[in-house]
């Protein structure tokens, strides 16, 4: 009967000793890679399992259920769902850099589509995988039992491939997590044979070998090598990758964009599916169309809204707002060769790499020294028989105990003795004496050159120098597999994006009616005598634009307040009253005028005092707006005028008409101005601006006048002379 005991402890302190143990066995058994061979636990049983069952690379390959069956039933105790997804994944040449499974049938696509079943599915060994597991029988690792006690699992891979780094890892554990992207096995080996030559080399000089990331989807790497050197530096970090993209000529001067490759762990499916959300909800001004005419290559059009669209804006656009640029984080948390949790640097995970081929070395050299002497032992008790053959005869044919007879004449071992009963007839001949003899010759000169080999460090790190030699010929850039597929540019030039880019080019009428009600209706309205607006109410202001302008309206304050006309209310009611929109306080608008970027307005009092003003430099970012003309009651600002031409043109209610030029009135940002007209006894009624080579055009009844205006052209601040006969009565220009 087993003993049972209550014990009694707070609550706190039970609950955390058993969440102690869960943490511990999910950071150590399941989510973190070892530095040493960069796998998980199911990984490495995966990978044990299939070379348990010798599924070569030249072998036939075998169901992945038996793998599975195999993998579930003798090392990992988990549900086979998960081990096949982690089977699946070591087979996708999209998720991993360097597969460490071939598979046969469905594996899944980019697309994210799901592998077929694993009934269906086959599975083997790659040659990286067997480079992973290359001296597991010659005591390079040590073992463990399993979950049950009935088999041996190692506890860690001898991993002549750099796998850590090549084919990357992520995990989420208690409280830590990792992410390393995969980099280039050729690249890795450059640096770990300068850090095996040079312990005390800069990340710089590792960098200059590694550059970055190598992704097996390919894409552009455009992080500043500054923050790559930090990356690295530290542990952690993250890299900008972008889509690799080109533009397709058609003719006629249009073009089409062609994504040829997208970032790495990127659905295709989804990726399309939110560029398509974003074109309808009109987020994408400057993009028409996406279409997905991939095969087994990617090719992805993205079509423009017309062929006047900037290539590199229309893709900046889709950088900022879709997963064709990401950002891949770096945290090289892994399990040290103590299984201790730490984020290490690249030098520290590259170090980490070297010192466990150097003892997978030491422990397979000295393995074989212990298989050499062993076979030198009994090849000497082979010599001992041939030299004494018909002695030994003689004492296996007489004596009833033949082995201890044997060792008490010639001295064997208990081990010479056996191998000496054991030999077969055939092995008598004299040629087969001349073999042995070479081979225990071959033998004594190999057990000299491994003693050499334990006992110089320097020897030790020239052979792990030639293996780093050998992984590079085989799995370098110069094969199919290594060639480096992610491009390392430098970080991108930013490219200014006018916000108007990021709203949807349409005609609109804006309407401002007398009372403050404004609003849009699409297109451009030419007959506006159906435009319907509240009792009482009547058309003001009439603007055709479109939909990423700005407006401007000038009040009588002298203030100018900024409305973008995407944001005006639509449809074909009242609108809303722009006092909701800008604080007019008591002032009126009298003008309502489209921003033109780099354009210059006229300004002016009715106390005829102005000046010319850039449009960039009236916009205004808040609702208060922005004070140009500085008035005093009971002064009111009562003209804004678009600058067209050389010359200006002004009447006063007097009927003095003066023309000046143009350069004659100062450009200010803000002030009161300069006395355009002189009067006595009037205000300014009118101004405008003209090119004083064409003369000055007004409407006179049904016909247009234009007047060679030299003889009013004088210096600004005069009063004028009469306008020419035939000139409106009302005093406007327009």
């Amino acid at each position: 009967m087993s003993d049972t005991r209550d014990i009694e402890k707070p609550l706190s302190e039970a609950l955390g000793e058993r969440y102690l143990a869960y943490a511990l066995s999910t950071i150590v058994s399941r989510s973190l890679p070892d530095v040493r061979d960069g796998l998980k636990p199911v990984h490495r049983r995966l990978l044990f399992a299939m070379s348990e069952l010798r599924l070569e690379p030249t072998q036939m390959p075998k169901k992945s259920a038996r793998v599975v069956g195999d993998v579930i039933g003798k090392f990992h105790p988990h549900g086979d769902v998960a081990v096949y997804e982690a089977l699946v994944r070591l087979a996708q040449d999209f998720a991993q850099r360097y597969p460490l499974v071939d598979g046969q049938g469905n594996f899944g696509n980019i697309d994210g589509d799901n592998a077929a079943a694993m009934r269906y599915t086959e599975a083997r060994l790659t040659e990286v995988a067997k480079a992973l597991l290359d001296g597991l029988d010659e005591d390079a690792a040590d073992f463990r039992a399993t979950y049950d006690g009935e088999g041996q699992e190692p506890v860690v891979l001898p991993a002549a491939f750099p796998n850590l780094l090549a084919n990357g890892s992520a995990g989420i554990a208690v409280g830590m997590a990792t992410s390393i992207p995969p980099h280039n096995a050729g690249e890795i080996c450059d640096a770990l044979t300068l850090l095996l030559k040079k312990p005390d080399a800069p990340v710089e000089q590792l960098v200059d070998r590694m550059p970055g990331p190598d992704f097996p989807t390919g894409g552009i790497l455009v992080e500043p090598r500054e923050s790559v050197l930090e990356a690295y530096r530290t542990g952690r970090g993250s890299f900008r990758l972008r889509a690799r993209w080109t533009v397709e000529k058609l003719g006629q001067g249009t073009w089409q964009a062609i994504v040829t490759e997208i970032p790495y762990q990127v659905q295709k499916s989804r990726l399309i599916e939110r560029i398509a959300e974003l074109l309808a909800t009109k987020k994408l001004t400057l993009l028409e169309d996406v279409r997905d005419e991939s095969a087994e290559d990617v090719r992805v059009v993205l079509v423009p809204k017309s062929r006047n669209v900037d290539p590199d804006m229309m893709m900046e656009q889709l950088f900022r707002q879709s997963d064709l640029e990401v950002r891949v984080p770096l945290n090289m948390n892994v399990l040290d060769a103590q299984t201790v949790p730490r984020v290490m640097s690249l030098r520290d995970v590259l170090q980490a790499f070297i010192d466990h081929r150097l003892e997978v070395l030491d422990r397979r050299t000295r393995h074989r020294l212990t298989k050499i002497d062993q076979r030198l032992e009994v090849l000497a008790g082979y010599l001992v028989a041939y030299l004494n053959l018909d002695e030994v005869i003689r004492i296996i044919r007489e004596e009833d105990e033949a082995k201890p007879a044997l060792m008490v004449r010639f001295e064997l071992t208990d081990a010479q003795a056996e191998a000496i009963l054991n030999m077969r007839l055939r092995a008598l001949r004299k040629l087969e004496e001349f073999e042995i003899r070479k081979e225990h010759d071959a033998l004594t000169a190999e057990k000299g050159d491994l003693s050499a080999l334990l006992a110089d460090p320097g020897k030790r790190r020239d052979a792990v120098g030639r293996e780093f030699s050998e992984i590079k010929r085989k799995f370098g850039k110069a094969t199919k597999l290594g060639r480096r597929r992610t491009d390392v540019a430098d970080a991108p030039p930013a490219v200014e994006i006018p916000p108007e880019a990021f709203v949807e080019r349409e005609p609109v009428t804006v309407f401002l009616s007398e009372k403050g009600w404004i609003r849009t209706v699409r297109g451009h309205v030419t007959d506006t005598a159906e435009v319907k607006y509240k009792e009482g109410d009547a058309e003001h202001f009439v603007l055709h634009a479109e939909t990423p302008d700005k407006l401007l309206l000038f009040a009588t304050n002298g203030r100018v307040f900024t409305l973008a006309v995407d944001k005006l209310p639509k449809g074909r009611g009242f609108g809303e009253p722009v006092r909701l929109m800008v604080d007019l306080e008591a002032a009126e608008v009298l003008a309502m005028l489209k921003h033109r970027p780099g354009g210059q307005l006229i300004v002016a009092s009715s106390e005829s005092r102005g000046f010319r003003v850039g449009e960039d430099e009236v916009l205004a970012q808040t609702r208060a707006g922005k004070q140009i003309l500085n008035v005093t009651a009971p002064e009111e600002a009562r003209f804004c005028v678009p600058v067209h031409g050389d010359a200006v043109a002004v009447i006063g209610n007097n009927r003095k008409l003066l023309a000046f030029r143009l350069d004659d009135l100062p450009e200010m940002a803000r002030g009161r101005g300069v006395i355009l007209q002189k009067h006595t006894d009037g205000r300014v009624a009118d101004i405008t601006t003209f090119t004083l080579a064409d003369g000055l055009s007004w409407k006179s009844g049904e016909r247009v006048r234009t007047e060679d205006m030299k003889p009013w052209l004088g210096a600004r601040a005069s009063q004028g002379k009469l306008p020419p006969n035939g000139f409106p009565r009302q005093n406007r220009f327009t």
